[in-house]
């Protein structure tokens, strides 16, 4: 299998003051979270997903909505794609769902001001009333890798800077 991207930890920086944004606390809790992220990966030889695990942990209820900056950045080859899904038993038993259905994250997000820091906001969309928990390590989306194409007459030179709805500005 042909190897065409790394996962990394954004700086402590960086992960401090999106986490302070998010979620508000202190400074001293968010470089504890911060120190025990793990990074994105496969659970088995077969597996097409790279696990992204919960940096805390939460409850969200039917309705519920919840924005987790993951302290992940994505190095990729310039022909691939990220693409970001919840793990399939979540989706199944809980109806837990990506907001933006599927997460795309371009190869040169990694280059954004921001470090390329990915974010994965959830809702539980349970119609039965389940309640969802989620603890600290535990796997709740999976990124895939996948390459893509362009067509003949594509010229495009601009360069990114940001993170949803920055190439449209």
């Amino acid at each position: 299998m042909e190897k065409v991207a790394k996962f990394e930890k954004v700086s402590k920086e960086q992960f401090v003051a999106d986490w302070l944004d998010t979620f508000g606390g202190s400074e001293a809790e968010a470089e504890q979270v911060y120190e025990a992220i793990k990074l994105p990966k496969r659970a088995t030889k077969g597996s097409a997903g790279y696990d992204f695990y919960s940096p805390l942990e939460f409850t969200l209820q039917p309705g519920e909505t919840i924005k987790i900056p993951t302290g992940i950045r994505a190095f990729m080859r310039e022909d691939y794609v990220l693409m970001v899904f919840p793990r399939s038993g979540l989706g199944f038993k809980f109806r837990l769902q990506l907001n933006n259905t599927v997460g795309i994250i371009d190869s040169d997000y990694y280059y954004s001001d921001n470090e390329g820091h990915i974010f994965i906001k959830l809702t539980n969309d349970s119609n039965e009333g389940k309640e969802l928990t989620l603890l600290m390590g535990q796997g709740f989306a999976q990124g895939i890798f996948l390459q893509f194409g362009i067509t003949e007459d594509d010229a495009v030179t601009e360069l990114r800077n940001g993170g949803q709805g920055s190439t449209t500005k």
